[in-house]
C-alpha cells in the first residue's frame, strides 16, 4: 500500500504543471481550477490500480484530466465569468499580448474536445499523443486541426 502511494505521490509532482495547465484550459476562474485539479487527482487515485502502464503516465494522466475537465464543462449549465473590479481598461498591452489573448479566447469559443486537441497540439505533443490522449487516430487529430484551424480564421474574419 504505502508503495502505491509513493508511486502515486511521485507521477502527481513529475505532472501537476500539466494538469494544472489542462484546467486552466477549461476555466480562467481561480477557484474553478482549484477545483478542477483536485477532481483530477481524486480521478486519478481513483483509477490508479486500473493504470497498468499500456500507455505512458504522461498520456494517462492527460488523458484523466482532459475527461474530468471535459466531464465539468458538460456538466456546467450557465457560463459565468467572474467580475474583476481591478481591472484597467486603459492598460496598453503590446501587440503580441493582444494576439495571444486574442488566440486565447477564440480557442475557449472552441468545443471541449477541439479545444483539449489544441491544447495538445500547443504543448508540442504528435498526432500519436494526441490521439492516443483523446482517443482517436493520428489521422483524425490532423483532420481535426486543419478543421479547427479553419474555424479559428473564420472567428477571426467575423470580428
Amino acid at each position: 500500500m504505502e508503495n502505491k502511494e509513493k508511486r502515486f505521490e511521485q507521477i502527481v509532482t513529475e505532472t501537476k504543471s500539466m494538469i494544472y495547465t489542462v484546467c486552466y484550459m477549461f476555466s480562467k476562474d481561480q477557484q474553478e481550477v482549484e477545483d478542477l485539479f483536485q477532481q483530477s487527482l481524486i480521478n486519478m487515485w481513483n483509477g490508479f490500480d486500473g493504470f497498468q502502464d499500456k500507455s505512458s503516465v504522461k498520456t494517462w494522466v492527460y488523458r484523466v484530466s482532459l475527461n474530468t475537465c471535459i466531464s465539468w464543462d458538460r456538466k456546467k449549465k450557465v457560463k459565468t465569468e467572474p467580475l474583476d473590479m481591478n481591472m484597467n481598461l486603459f492598460t496598453d498591452q503590446d501587440e503580441d499580448t493582444k494576439q495571444i489573448n486574442m488566440l486565447y479566447k477564440r480557442i475557449n469559443q472552441l468545443g471541449p474536445f477541439d479545444r483539449a486537441i489544441v491544447l495538445l497540439w500547443l504543448e508540442n505533443m504528435s498526432y500519436q499523443e494526441i490521439g492516443d490522449i483523446v482517443g482517436i487516430s493520428a489521422k483524425n487529430v490532423s483532420v481535426r486541426l486543419v478543421r479547427i484551424r479553419e474555424e479559428l480564421k473564420k472567428m477571426s474574419n467575423n470580428k
